[in-house]
């Protein structure tokens, strides 16, 4: 040992009695006095004082203190019995109880190595002092559990043979054999240990001390199961374990202790058992062993009996693990996890989930294989890791890229130029030169009445929050309709529109008998839904016009109207229509066309606020035509080539006139639903296991019973493919795995009809791939009554009680996990209660927007918009592979006239590249689009200086078949479309292809926009917030000095994150981030930054469950939220271009006070709380083949403490989730024009 430095006399106070005595212990080590008389006494003192008196110990163990080092040398240098006693109780007293930083303190002074070796010395005593050897392997077992290196130490030193031998030889004596089984836990926290001590019979020995219940020596039965719990984690020592029967033994002794011990006091004992239980079935063996001697049904019976009791949840929830574990894996009663839809790409990807897919052979089992029944990989030598710290934080930050030379962006091309020129037909915006348009008149356009009653409208949302006391839009002097009084049982009229395959007469015959006229009156009977018919398209050979790139005339829709019905009267439709909403208080419009005149006075845009009085928002934009969008559907193919239109998508969505909030997570939730899994193991008899939908088979019967549900899921973006009915009121649902692919199974879409009202029904979605949901934190799904439409309350709401998330026992095969066996689905469940019964109800996993809805929005748009004021263009920018069109749209300001600084002044405007919708099953990205739209649209003088400030190029929807055939993910090359910008394939990838043309062009041209955002939605984190591109940060977030980079960096990238910030209610600068990460290389944020030049380049994530800061805390996200966050975003480009261009563009300060007060007044939702988000930074972890998040995970942890959906891999995901940082940069300033000053090398 290192000679020890004197006391600091400034450490303690000069007259301290404890200093006086360690300078004398100090000064008896330094001259080596062998007065064993004066270390006694020195000792004793400093014992008694350590006793008596707290403050001593703080002393002693001080900063600066060299108390602990004066004892450590003691302990090392003196050869006397009674002065090792002493020194060992004064640091027993050091380390007691609120002791861990004292603990940590001696570690760091070597105490654990000086105590081992003290241990090894006295061992060769014959025989050992008994009071010396419980003292040390008390300390030892105290301080262990600090000292990472503990294992490694005792069995170089030998320690680890000498405390076996001594319980081996004392399994009589209960007062020394307690600590050495402390410490022999402590050691086998070290695997190689863990299986040197099985293979010398601890595992025996350790079960001649565990036995039945007693009242007698329960401490050291309690230590003996700790003990046996660590020796079990090794895989050698559980399957040892099980070759003796021990797992019965378990059981059976768990069951004596559960039945005596009736007063709960043993509760820490029964722990220990099932803590062993739960090691021993970590191996393939535990588990077969576990089953074969009833194990499932004896802690169900035991776990169940524990509920009574809130003390006994520990016990609760281990047994609940152990059964979730030792549950048998099952394989999704599926004939394949491929989709239920093929589609034949034009070429074979060489590599990726697609080219795995092809090269599978027609016959094989690709559900599960022999590798998928939850196996472990053992060996029989495990080899320790003693630099696991080192490694966990490599791994922490694998995914982090480091090279600062492809961290630097490098502007390329990446094509010929002359192969760019294609492009040109696209900005035809910088060639105008306007002599043919009339710029003289400033004065907006008034909408023609032909247009806003060419078909029935709904008042879109960027959002009036309507009251329940709001009336129906209806144009002044026009007479309602009255209702036309029919038998009321008879079915709605369904829309004849046919398969395109299909006879057209053969199709209109069929469907005549069903073309009945009905009413629906406001006491609207059960009878009226449960007739409810779905609508059908039968495409007739007069309605084959296109509706997909320009606005229609109200003569056209007039003429399509009629041919909807075909065989009877247009006023069909309107009886459905006018009928819908009449004296309901909700200003709907009427859903159907009237039949009326369509030369009448137009609505007027007012909306009702009840006590709010009157809000009067000029040329609110009116998008929502039902005919209009079964016209679009018409022309929308799809690959299962739909022939029905979901209600909801019919009808429309207003948004609900009241606050939906984030739900309260029910204690015990979990391990209910669970409880209730198991029940089908344990109770088979119970469960009716009969398949009531199923894509596989089309001859599937409907259920005819009364009490059965009944589903269907083919319309567009619908996705569900098999629903089984396991008991009364519970189902099981299987979702359908993207085309092409095999797994992304997370949207679900679905009708469900034939309920009875006030009953409980479960549904479970049983393939889920996700490790974690928003579901466990507080999300509910999302479901649409049509009887509530009808009735005038055409809404998504949220619904759902006894929502969770959990990994289930259906196994994943190893094609379906991208090579990872052993893998498990998760489930997601809820209990629903519907209101009405025989209603028709639809179920989301969010907010739907179709591809054809989006088209509806567009051709609205393009009638209704203003010529004088708006440049506008919709063009078709390619295909797709199914042959649908992919929108591009353009929007700015018209010149104000002829001059040619006017004319210069459009075409140099700088340019807004935006785009939606990349990966389908985030829908909420389309509703910011849609806020995004109409603020561009609209008539306000902060949308008319943003058009006359910017160029928006809009790409609303990146890819519209995996929209339309209800994917999650991928595209129809079974890719996903957002790892696809680096390299993309204009035959498997056209919407990437050109749209990275596009930023080409610009590039090639010298006009990079100012700003480039893709819209996503997250699953797993609340709020709106951006991530986007910076060197340094990502340089920061590595701990790499960002100085040593030596480059310089405007700091203009965090400008506009910060607006929004400050503007927009659900945005939160707290979970951006800015670090460019390695999985991340080839996403259009990552690619548009370093290859297209791009500085300002995000990706903004809008969370798919709600806000847990500012105004809208503790509410979940509606789509008045998210159309609100896209007209915020325009708010935030105006004040950026107020930033960036002070002088060219000096607007006064009362314009963004204006845009600012109508879009909230447009968005009116109750403030719950209002919290100032912190500056900080979200880390990423690497993620997985499979489920890939386009950005970090979520930081939010679940309570595992009571309701674990499985434990180790609970834990290793909250592991791999990175801290938050904070870098020093400037939060507040928003100007360009602060760089840090540094530069490139």
């Amino acid at each position: 040992m290192n000679k020890l430095r004197p006391a600091s006399e400034k450490s303690v106070t000069n007259n301290s009695r404890i200093v006086s005595l360690l300078t004398q212990l100090e000064k008896i080590n330094a001259e080596c006095l062998v007065e064993t008389d004066s270390a006694r006494y020195v000792t004793s003192k400093i014992l008694h004082l350590t006793q008596s008196q707290e403050k001593i110990k703080k002393e002693m163990t001080a900063k600066g203190s060299t108390g602990i080092e004066v004892i450590l040398s003691t302990l090392e240098n003196t050869r006397d019995l009674q002065t090792t006693l002493n020194i060992l109780n004064i640091l027993i007293e050091l380390v007691a109880v609120g002791g861990s930083r004292r603990t940590s303190i001696l570690v760091s002074k070597g105490g654990t190595q000086i105590l081992l070796q003290l241990l090894v010395n006295v061992s060769k005593d014959s025989p050992p002092n008994e009071d010396l050897m419980v003292l040390l392997h008390s300390l030892l077992a105290k301080i262990g559990p600090k000292d990472k290196k503990i294992g490694v130490k005792a069995r170089i030193s030998g320690a680890l043979n000498i405390t076996l031998n001594i319980v081996k030889q004392n399994l009589q004596n209960q007062r020394l054999i307690l600590p050495c089984l402390q410490v022999l836990r402590v050691y086998s926290t070290n695997s190689v240990n863990a299986v040197s001590l099985g293979k010398n019979g601890v595992v025996e020995l350790l079960f001649k001390i565990i036995g039945p219940f007693s009242k007698k020596n329960t401490g050291l039965m309690k230590v003996a199961l700790d003990t046996l719990a660590a020796l079990l984690k090794s895989k050698t020592n559980a399957r040892r374990a099980v070759d003796r029967g021990y797992v019965h033994v378990l059981l059976t002794i768990y069951v004596d202790w559960h039945r005596h011990d009736s007063r709960h006091r043993h509760m820490l004992i029964r722990k220990g058992i099932l803590q062993s239980i739960k090691n021993v079935t970590n191996t393939k063996l535990g588990r077969k062993a576990f089953l074969d001697v009833s194990g499932m049904k004896i802690l169900y019976n035991t776990s169940q009996e524990c509920l009574a009791v809130r003390t006994l949840d520990p016990l609760v929830n281990t047994s609940s693990l152990i059964m979730r574990k030792c549950y048998p894996k099952n394989r999704l009663p599926l004939p394949t996890i491929k989709s239920a839809f093929h589609f034949q790409l034009p070429v074979i990807p060489n590599s990726g989930p697609a080219a795995q897919l092809y090269s599978l052979p027609p016959e094989a089992d690709d559900v599960v294989d022999e590798s998928d029944d939850n196996d472990d990989t053992e060996t029989d030598t495990e080899i320790e890791n003693d630099n696991e710290d080192d490694i966990e934080q490599h791994f922490k930050n694998d995914d982090i890229e480091t090279d600062i030379n492809k961290l630097k962006p490098k502007q390329e091309l990446g094509r010929p130029t002359e192969d760019l020129k294609m492009y040109e037909i696209f900005f035809p915006e910088l060639v105008e030169d306007f002599q043919e348009y009339d710029l003289v008149s400033k004065e907006p356009k008034p909408l023609s009445t032909e247009v806003s009653l060419g078909g029935p409208i709904i008042v879109p949302t960027a959002g009036d929050e309507l009251s329940p006391t709001n009336h129906v839009l209806e144009s002044p002097g026009k007479e309602s309709h009255p209702l036309q009084m029919e038998d009321c049982n008879k079915r709605p009229i369904s829309f004849g529109l046919g398969n395109k395959n299909s006879n057209a007469d053969n199709s209109l015959q069929h469907r005549e008998g069903q073309m009945k006229l009905h009413s629906l009156c406001q006491c609207l009977n059960h009878e009226i839904v449960k007739g409810l018919d779905r609508i059908t398209l039968q495409n007739t050979a007069k309605n084959e016009q296109s509706y997909s790139s320009r606005a229609v005339t109200p003569k056209e829709f007039k003429t399509s109207c009629e041919e909807v019905t075909c065989s009877k009267p247009s006023q069909h439709v309107s009886s459905r229509g006018s009928v819908l909403l009449e004296g309901q208080p909700v200003p709907l419009g009427k859903l159907c066309c009237s039949g009326a005149d369509l030369e009448e006075e137009e609505v007027p845009c007012s909306v009702s606020l009840g006590e709010q009085g009157m809000l009067d928002v000029p040329d609110l934009l009116q998008l929502h035509d039902p005919e209009l969008y079964i016209e679009i559907v018409k022309n929308t193919k799809s690959v299962p080539e739909y022939s029905e239109v979901a209600y909801p998508d019919y009808f429309g969505h207003l948004p609900p006139p009241f606050e939906e909030l984030i739900l309260e997570r029910p204690y015990g939730v979990q391990r209910t639903k669970i409880a209730q899994d198991i029940e089908r193991l344990i109770h088979p008899s119970d469960i009716v296991d009969r398949v009531v939908y199923d894509l596989d088979s089309p001859s599937c019967p409907a259920p005819d019973e009364g009490d059965v549900l009944k589903f269907n899921s083919k319309f567009e973006s619908g996705n569900l493919r098999k629903v089984i009915q396991i008991r009364k009121n519970e189902y099981d649902l299987i979702l359908n795995a993207d085309i092409n692919s095999n797994h992304y199974h997370q949207w679900f879409y679905f009708e469900v009809s034939g309920m009875r009202a006030g009953i409980a029904y479960r549904f479970n979605i049983i393939n889920c791939e996700k490790s974690n949901s928003q579901f466990n934190y507080g999300m509910q799904p999302l479901m649409y009554s049509v009887q509530d439409a009808l009735n005038g309350q055409p809404w998504w709401i949220r619904v759902g009680t006894d929502i969770c998330y959990y990994k289930n026992h259906f196994s994943r095969s190893s094609a379906a996990a991208g090579g990872q066996k052993g893998k498990s689905y998760y489930t997601t469940t809820f209990t629903v209660n519907f209101p009405h019964k025989e209603d028709v109800c639809y179920f989301a996993y969010h907010y739907p927007y179709t591809y054809s809805a989006l088209m509806m929005h567009l051709q609205k748009l393009e009638s209704t918009y203003n010529p004088q004021q708006i440049y506008f263009r919709h063009d078709a920018l390619c295909e797709t592979l199914s042959g649908n069109s992919c929108p591009l749209v353009t929007i700015t300001a018209m010149p104000e006239s002829h001059y040619y600084e006017h004319i210069c002044q459009f075409r140099n405007r700088p340019y807004i590249f935006l785009s939606a919708r990349v990966h389908p099953g985030e829908t909420n990205s389309s509703w910011v689009m849609k806020g995004t739209l109409e603020y561009l649209m609209s008539n306000t003088a902060a949308a008319q200086n943003l058009r006359e400030s910017y160029i928006f190029k809009i790409v609303p929807m990146l890819n519209p078949d995996g929209v339309i055939n209800g994917n999650h993910r991928c595209s129809l090359s079974g890719e996903d479309l957002n790892r696809q910008w680096q390299n993309p394939n204009p035959d498997l990838h056209p919407t990437i292809y050109h749209a990275k043309g596009l930023l080409q062009y610009l590039s090639a041209i010298k006009r990079l926009p100012l700003v480039f955002c893709d819209y996503h939605g997250h699953s797993r984190k609340k709020n709106v917030f951006m991530y986007g591109c910076s060197i340094k940060e990502t340089m920061w977030h590595t701990n790499v000095s960002a100085a040593s980079c030596d480059l310089i960096e405007d700091l203009g990238y965090r400008t506009l994150p910060k607006i929004l910030s400050q503007r927009a209610p659900a945005f939160c600068m707290g979970s951006c981030s800015f670090v460019v990460e390695k999985s991340k290389e080839s996403t259009a944020r990552v690619v548009v930054w370093r290859e297209i030049g791009v500085q300002r380049s995000y990706t903004m994530e809008s969370t798919l469950c709600g806000c847990d800061q500012g105004k809208y805390k503790g509410l979940q996200i509606g789509t008045r939220e998210l159309e609100e966050m896209g007209a915020k975003f325009c708010s935030g480009l105006l004040r950026l271009k107020r930033l960036t261009s002070p002088l060219e563009y000096n607007l006064p300060p009362s314009l963004f006070d204006t845009e600012n007060d109508f879009i909230e007044s447009s968005c009116k939702v109750t403030s719950i709380a209002a919290l100032k988000p912190s500056p900080r930074y979200s880390c990423s972890s690497p993620t997985t083949y499979l489920m890939e998040e386009d950005e970090p995970r979520f930081l939010e942890e679940v309570d595992y403490s009571a309701e674990s959906s499985d434990e180790p891999e609970a834990e290793a995901d909250l592991a791999n989730n990175g801290g938050d940082f904070e870098p020093c940069l400037q939060e507040e300033g928003l100007s360009d024009s602060e760089t840090t000053r540094t530069r490139l090398p």
